[in-house]
């Protein structure tokens, strides 16, 4: 196919997006939601048919609740299918901005916006829970999100749609914070040294890997007890994680710094 030239890409997009709106005012899973949603990745796989990661960026988006179960009710389902209409129709938005300035005249060409920064989160009500095996902990921090009305998103509840384990990670790794529970689920330590309590493996490769996407200002850690810090993020402060309620407000106040738009109130009725 016979690359768009910017004029055509953004107004294909632009329809796209116009479209949207009549979609807000139908339920959820129908046959127009349906169809758009296809005709949009079939657009995006031609327009950007250099840049695979923004037809990514699109079909990653969720347009139902992941934590849902069969008391969860109807208007509560249909929000989230809005929200992920939102969530796209940023995402539309952005990519018809980034034609405007990086696409040269007449053509699909691009240059980089990144200059090796870190990639940028679209900006989501969702934060992803980096966990090892302390469920308690896992469960009482993400009941604390959802009270400040922060989806949780935790890697273990989503669908595997046959995905390997990591296509799977950066599939949901699209928030807009990520939060890395350091729970001594684990032994380790140097050679001819005695073994201390620290985090699983796990934990700090994802730690790790949404550092290098995000940028240390969308990334905390939230450390349970005297336990070994990846040294390379030694002389960080993090948030301590004990019996008291000072690490609510601490992680509140680090949730604000990040962009969220919260109610403290609500976490303390």
């Amino acid at each position: 196919m016979p690359r768009l030239t910017k004029a055509e890409a953004k107004k294909r997009i632009q329809k796209l997006i116009d479209q949207i709106e009549v979609l807000a005012s139908v339920k959820r899973g129908s046959p127009e939601f349906t169809r758009w949603h296809r005709d949009t990745r079939v657009a995006l796989e031609n327009i950007f048919s250099e840049i695979p990661e923004r037809v990514e960026e699109f079909t990653a988006i969720t347009f139902y609740l992941r934590t849902a179960t069969t008391s969860t009710t109807e208007p509560v389902l249909q929000g989230a299918y809005i929200r992920g209409l939102r969530r796209a129709e940023a995402i539309l938005q952005s990519m018809v901005g980034e034609i405007e300035e990086y696409w040269l005249d007449g053509s699909t060409e691009t240059t980089s916006s990144t200059n090796g920064q870190p990639s940028q989160p679209t900006v989501t009500n969702e934060t992803f829970l980096i966990h090892g095996r302390d469920s308690g902990t896992r469960e009482t921090v993400a009941r604390f999100l959802e009270s400040l009305g922060i989806e949780a998103i935790i890697l273990q509840e989503q669908p595997d749609e046959g995905q390997t384990i990591i296509q799977k990670f950066e599939r949901y790794a699209e928030a807009n914070f990520a939060l890395a529970l350091f729970t001594p689920d684990d032994v380790g330590g140097l050679e001819n040294d005695a073994p201390k309590p620290r985090s699983r493996q796990n934990v700090i490769f994802e730690f790790g890997y949404f550092i290098g996407k995000y940028g240390r200002a969308r990334v905390r850690a939230l450390v349970k007890g005297d336990i070994e810090i990846p040294s390379d993020y030694s002389g960080v402060l993090y948030i301590q994680f004990d019996d008291s309620e000072r690490w609510k407000m601490d992680l509140i106040r680090e949730l604000k710094s990040a962009g969220f738009d919260i109610d403290a109130n609500r976490a303390f009725d």
